[in-house]
């Protein structure tokens, strides 16, 4: 018996069946210009009386399908004669096997229409960018239960979500840490934002060893620098190595260093580069999933730098999109990655050009897009000044949070040690009366509420830092 037969045979007899399957099959799934007459019968005949039909009231509404041949319409009436089911099958048993109906027609579908779409004579008005969702749609079919949160009912299981921890992938940064009460959470989008120059790959870098330290798999898409001047900066942090002294290292203390890592973590770090703008969701799920075949490789948090020069897998390259539009769309696909592989995802942004010389950043000085924020879970600004700078500190400030209250630790010092690619706790003093409550440093878009002089003044008096010695190896 064919599959389509057996389908069709239980949506009529079966109606426990009916509802837990309708809501997914499709008239595509039905190659057979008969089976797929009698499904939509079916799935219309439900959709207007809320119950399964009979055989003669199917039969009945046969006669309002007007573009049936008298042969189509007497081969129709013989197939539903035929649907009768003697004794029901396994319920379990049932669902799995029309499950995988379901997804192996539309990976079939999704394939001839990409074929369509590469064909050159083809009309399709769609992108060769799109091939790469299609197929990822196909994919993704299932049969999902969950039809909704019974606030009375389901009350147990939303007390258990308020006492489960929820798994993190934790800093090294105490108030980092803080923040994010305990570290990033799965299928999250987190964005740092500052200037060109102020530290976002080397906060990045940083991140990414720290995580590899902690035992996670960590891919780091590099879409700026070449791979080899990530892995360099990586190798300054792990191996407490100025940059400029990397390439006087003897192999063999270098490989010494190497071992000392590797002895120390589980984890492992990846370092992927593509060209500018010329990658997108689409390429990353390729690497992920020739990462997991090839090396059997699955990374616990990705890192992508940086979000801004991403492509969009859903508009067309070199179309007349704007800014706004572009890099909301990059987000948005972006975090559906992370939330489809189950793991955070950290990026970066530029500011604008008044935010590059303000010392209080701010959301609204997001470069090109608004969007971004609004579909981020988190985001921070890196503030850099010359005065911070002297002393080896930067100041890190909310911006949005989901995963606490911003306004508590709104700003924070962190240490910077530039040469080894490193970010750092400061000492305790360094922190008080910037968190929560301390002033607002602005020399640009909103005036200026304080004279500069007199608010750096401040900052370095309460400047102090911890040593390196936590680093030695």
């Amino acid at each position: 018996m064919a599959t389509e037969t057996l389908i069709l045979r239980h949506l009529l007899n079966d109606e426990i069946y009916a509802r837990r399957t309708l809501p997914y099959l499709k008239s595509d799934y039905f190659a057979d210009r008969v089976e797929k007459t009698v499904y939509l019968q079916i799935d219309a005949f439900v959709q207007k009386y809320n119950t399964l039909p009979t055989k003669e009231a199917l039969t009945i509404e046969l006669d309002s399908v007007g573009n049936l041949s008298d042969k189509e319409f007497s081969d129709c009436g013989d197939y539903i004669a035929g649907l009768s089911v003697e004794q029901k099958e396994d319920q379990d048993w049932l669902i799995t096997t029309t499950e995988k109906f379901c997804q192996e027609k539309a990976v079939y579908n999704a394939i001839m229409e990409s074929i369509s779409i590469i064909d050159a004579d083809s009309k399709e008005d769609r992108d060769k960018g799109s091939i790469p969702e299609l197929l990822s749609d196909a994919l993704a079919v299932s049969f999902d239960p969950n039809i909704g949160h019974d606030f009375l009912d389901d009350a147990d299981s939303r007390y258990d979500f308020y006492h489960r921890k929820e798994e993190r992938v934790p800093f090294d940064l105490e108030y980092m840490n803080k923040i994010t009460q305990g570290g990033l959470p799965r299928k999250s989008l987190n964005v740092l934002m500052a200037g060109t120059g102020a530290g976002k790959s080397l906060a990045m870098c940083h991140m990414a060893s720290a995580n590899m330290m902690d035992g996670k798999n960590v891919l780091y898409i590099t879409m700026e620098m070449a791979e080899e001047k990530i892995s360099e900066r990586i190798d300054a942090n792990l191996l407490n190595t100025n940059l400029d002294d990397l390439k006087h290292l003897t192999k063999e203390k270098y490989d010494k260093k190497i071992a000392r890592v590797r002895g120390k973590t589980t984890g492992k770090l990846i370092v992927k580069e593509y060209p500018t703008a010329s990658a997108g969701t689409g390429h990353f799920r390729h690497l992920l999933n020739e990462l997991k075949l090839k090396k059997s490789f699955v990374p616990d948090i990705i890192y992508i730098d940086y979000l801004n020069i991403c492509m969009s897998s859903r508009l067309r390259t070199g179309g007349n999109h704007n800014s706004y539009t572009l890099i909301k769309a990059i987000a948005e696909e972006i975090r559906g990655l992370a939330v489809e592989q189950n793991l955070p995802i950290v990026t970066a942004t530029q500011t604008t050009r008044s935010g590059y010389g303000s010392s209080d950043i701010d959301l609204t000085d997001t470069s090109e897009s608004f969007g971004l924020p609004a579909t981020a879970d988190f985001m921070a600004a890196l503030i850099v000044t010359e005065e911070l700078d002297e002393i080896n500190q930067i100041m890190i400030k909310q911006l949005k949070n989901r995963y606490g209250d911003p306004g508590t630790y709104k700003r924070f010092m962190v240490g910077i040690h530039r040469a080894k690619m490193r970010l750092y706790d400061v000492e305790q003093t360094a922190q008080e009366d910037v968190t929560d409550t301390g002033p607002v440093f602005d020399n640009t878009s909103y005036g200026k509420r304080m004279k500069e002089d007199d608010s750096m003044q401040w900052m370095t008096k309460k400047a102090g830092r911890k040593d390196f010695g936590g680093f030695k190896m």
